[in-house]
C-alpha cells in the first residue's frame, strides 16, 4: 500500500487544463466577441435605421381606413 502511495506521491504527469489556461481561453473568446460587436456596430445600427424608416413610410402613405 505505501508503495502505491509513493508512485502516486511521484507522479509528474499532468493531464488536462488548469483554470489558468481556461481563464485564458474565456479571456481570448470574450475579446473576439467585443471585437465582432465593434466592427459589425454600425452596419446593424444602419439595417435597423433603414428598415424603421421604411415601415415608418409604409405606415404614413397607407393609413386609409374605409
Amino acid at each position: 500500500m505505501l508503495e502505491h502511495i509513493q508512485r502516486l506521491l511521484r507522479r509528474d504527469e499532468e493531464t488536462g487544463a488548469s483554470a489558468v489556461e481556461y481563464g485564458l481561453l474565456v479571456a481570448a473568446i470574450a475579446a473576439l466577441v467585443v471585437l465582432i460587436v465593434f466592427a459589425l456596430g454600425g452596419v446593424v445600427k444602419e439595417v435597423f435605421t433603414d428598415t424603421c424608416s421604411t415601415i415608418k413610410a409604409s405606415a404614413s402613405t397607407s393609413s386609409t381606413c374605409t
